[in-house]
C-alpha cells in the first residue's frame, strides 16, 4: 500500500513539472513578437537613451516583484495564526 502511495505521489509530481515546463515552453514564440515602432525608435536612440529605457523597465517590474514576494513571506509565516480545529470552531460561536 505505502508502495502505491509512494508511486502515485511520484506520477502526480511527475505530471505538475511537466505541465510547469509546458507553460514555459508553450509562450517563447510570444517574445518575438513586438512593436515596430518602439524597436525602431529605441535602436536609433543613443546609448543613453537605451540605458534610460533598461533603468525605466528596472523601476517598474521590482516593487510589484517585491511586494509579491514580501506577501508571499508574510502569508507563509502567519499560515498558522488562522487555522482553527473542529473542536475549537464548535465550542464557540463568534456570531
Amino acid at each position: 500500500m505505502k508502495a502505491t502511495l509512494k508511486r502515485s505521489r511520484l506520477i502526480a509530481i511527475g505530471g505538475i513539472a511537466l505541465v510547469g515546463l509546458i507553460i514555459l515552453l508553450v509562450p517563447a514564440p510570444a517574445f518575438a513578437q513586438s512593436c515596430a515602432l518602439c524597436y525602431t525608435q529605441a535602436a536609433a536612440s543613443g546609448s543613453r537613451m537605451i540605458q534610460a529605457l533598461k533603468s525605466g523597465i528596472l523601476i517598474l517590474v521590482l516593487p510589484p516583484t517585491l511586494g509579491s514576494i514580501g506577501m508571499i513571506f508574510v502569508v507563509y509565516h502567519k499560515r498558522n495564526q488562522v487555522r482553527r480545529t473542529e473542536s475549537d470552531a464548535d465550542s464557540r460561536q463568534d456570531w
